[in-house]
């Protein structure tokens, strides 16, 4: 997923030191976080070799004999490579601004104390799958050997050369009725290695229950906080009606073509039957829980614009300079009208707005020739409250506001604007949000700010929900030292065996007979 990060000197924070800070521009000021204390069938699969089968619906409720999965041993330990990508100033980790989760001294790597859940998190946080060569194999290989371990069925995909998609399958009572999907991705997104405090790929405890690694919130952390709450739910012997699909995919981070654009397309995905999904969310520093029930739609536009060429003693008429100075100002006096919509309404999220911000500007070839064409490249983030229609007229017409000889071109150009349903009356958010109450969890509904493989399961016509159970954390997606604390990826997992019941358990619907 991608997100902005605004960056503040620790004298404007209010901190020491002489590095910067790193915030999450969605809340657009310093926001502490509170004491961590708040916080169609399916196509067919093979039986587990060791499962037995569940009892009828119309049977007394009793538990399905099926044994508790074991776990497999260590893994292979990480490394701390360096990759190239983008960044930012020197920082320290934003959890200086949260007491309860600073930063400590490292802990032990594993010892009887430590969860075993929390240990195989951080074994899956020491592969590296960082871009632009994330080793998808071994993800594969450790992902499929939990599968196996909790004999859940496996299937590889492979959308494309070296892109494979895995599917591991828990299934349900009755093959009838639609599946619930929960979906994650392998790739994690580049690092500076230089301002991390621990190195990125070895998943290194502080003494505060802190895991440093990139992927610790975006989103390795989901991924194993899936197939831990199931591994509870089988050593219960529970079985429910509705099929449990976990499908883990590439290439999210570099905008999911080669991964779930791919994959939706394909029968294999087409056979999962999917009736609901869940996807990833975000981390939340307050005591509540983000709820992403649908995404902006992402245009990435390329602005040209030819002129009069010259040299540059000269005052020339009709060049491409003056014209690209009239788009650019159209387009950052509409970002400045967006920008202060947002901050004059407390009700309004980032993921309310429009986001636009210029990301490249090219033209030019030596200091004292007037170049004959300019180009500017703009990252815009549209929510589905918006007419795309409407929105791209008025694109065309700050263009043609500008002069002639100024086109535009689309590099990404997203239609879908599906959202999910979050009324009471829709079985899936019922059931959702009923355990979210009972748990006593406090949701907070949004739409994404940036994009995710969710666009693609919505726009294939499936109701999905971006959720990553992290309150009580600052948002460090993508950022420098991006960590997770322990407590809080363990809460996740209870969270987990309390939903994935809940919605395997929805009783049929109308279109399922």
């Amino acid at each position: 997923m991608l997100l902005w990060i605004l960056r503040v000197s620790p004298s404007a924070a209010g901190l020491p030191g002489s590095s910067s800070v790193s915030l999450p521009l969605v809340w657009g000021r310093r926001v502490p976080g509170p004491p961590l204390a708040c916080l169609l069938p399916p196509f067919p699969l093979p039986a587990p070799p060791f499962s037995t089968p569940c009892a009828p619906r119309s049977a007394p409720a009793r538990p399905c004999p099926l044994p508790a999965a074991g776990r497999s041993g260590a893994g292979r330990s990480g490394a701390w490579r360096g990759r190239a990508g983008a960044g930012g100033n020197n920082v320290e980790s934003f959890a200086a601004l949260l007491p309860d989760m600073s930063p400590g001294k490292p802990g032990k790597s594993t010892g009887a104390s430590e969860d075993p859940s929390v240990t195989l998190f951080r074994e899956y946080l020491r592969i590296d799958t960082v871009h632009p060569k994330p080793d998808y194999d071994a993800a594969i290989r450790f992902l499929e050997r939990i599968g196996t371990d909790l004999g859940l069925a496996c299937q590889k995909v492979e959308v494309c050369q070296g892109r494979v998609v895995l599917i591991l399958t828990w299934q349900g009572t009755n093959p009838r009725l639609r599946s619930v999907l929960l979906n994650s991705h392998t790739d994690v997104v580049p690092v500076f290695e230089e301002h991390w405090t621990y190195p990125p790929f070895e998943a290194v405890k502080d003494s505060q229950g802190n895991i440093y690694a990139r992927g610790a919130q975006d989103m390795k952390c989901v991924s194993i906080q899936y197939l831990e709450a199931i591994r509870r739910l089988k050593a219960e012997g529970k079985c429910f009606a509705r099929t449990i699909h976990l499908t883990f995919v590439p290439d999210e981070e570099v905008g999911g073509h080669k991964g779930m654009e791919m994959f939706v397309q394909r029968p294999e995905f087409r056979a999962l039957n999917v009736g609901f999904a869940l996807d990833e969310g975000l981390a939340s520093p307050s005591d509540t829980f983000s709820v992403f029930y649908g995404e902006k739609s992402p245009w990435w536009i390329k602005v040209k614009c030819a002129g009069s060429p010259g040299h540059g003693s000269r005052f020339i008429s009709n060049t491409a300079a003056e014209k690209m100075h009239k788009v650019i100002t159209s387009f950052l006096a509409f970002r400045e009208s967006e920008k202060q919509r947002l901050k004059s309404d407390s009700s309004l999220t980032l993921g309310d707005v429009t986001s636009l911000n210029l990301t490249m500007l090219e033209g030019g070839v030596s200091f004292n020739v007037v170049p004959s064409e300019m180009a500017a490249s703009f990252d815009i983030r549209i929510p589905p409250t918006v007419d795309l229609k409407a929105f791209e007229e008025q694109v065309a017409a700050w263009c043609r506001g500008a002069g002639d000889g100024v086109t535009y071109e689309f590099h990404q150009k997203c239609m879908d604007q599906h959202v999910t349903s979050t009324e009471e009356s829709d079985p899936w958010w019922k059931a959702f949000s009923g355990v979210c109450r009972d748990m006593k969890l406090q949701l907070k509904l949004e739409i994404f700010p940036a994009a995710t493989d969710s666009r693609y399961i919505r726009a294939a016509g499936h109701p999905a929900i971006g959720f990553s159970p992290m309150n009580c954390t600052p948002v460090l997606l993508h950022d420098h030292n991006e960590f997770l604390n322990e407590q809080v990826f363990l809460r996740g997992i209870d969270i987990y065996a309390r939903l994935l019941p809940a919605l395997a358990s929805v009783p049929p619907l109308p279109a399922e007979g």
